[in-house]
């Protein structure tokens, strides 16, 4: 009975320390994996971008000739928003003030004036991180087609 008693209490035990420890998210070390995805899909689309510091690329295609937003303009972008696999996860024009959107937007549409077109190339780390969207993974890369519309300053 004693040994069955034993027995009983050592495999609680086993199984808490057997368990896997959570990964703990390293932003910087997402933020390599990230450009480096972003990079891939680059060479194996043909496609030229320029990046930023904080990791964003992007390909202008148009500048545009309008109003230039800051960071507290209100613009209207007409956008699809996708994954690296070509699965759309959203799209529409939206209109709101430029400081409400993810990091790697109000990076990026800093770059154009009103009428630019190009692609975002954001890295999770600029965008939703390691948590769940409704229709977006965990650090997943997103691109985004935008045409800056128009601007309010």
């Amino acid at each position: 009975m004693k040994r069955l008693f034993s027995v009983l209490l050592f495999i609680p035990m086993i199984l808490f320390y057997s368990c896997e420890e959570e990964e703990v998210y390293n932003e910087e070390e997402q933020l390599k994996k990230d450009i480096a995805l972003i990079e891939e899909y680059l060479h194996e689309n043909e496609l030229t971008a320029q990046s930023t510091a904080s990791g964003l690329y992007y390909i202008i295609e148009e500048h545009g000739t309008g109003l230039k937003p800051d960071i507290y303009s209100e613009v209207t972008v007409d956008y699809t928003g996708k994954l690296l696999d070509g699965n759309v996860f959203d799209s529409g024009p939206i209109t709101l003030p430029l400081y409400q959107f993810i990091e790697g937007w109000k990076e990026g549409i800093l770059l154009f004036n009103e009428g630019g077109k190009g692609q975002l190339f954001i890295p999770s780390t600029l965008a939703y991180g390691n948590k769940d969207q409704e229709t977006i993974p965990e650090n997943s890369v997103l691109i985004f087609d935008i045409h800056l519309q128009a601007v309010w300053n």
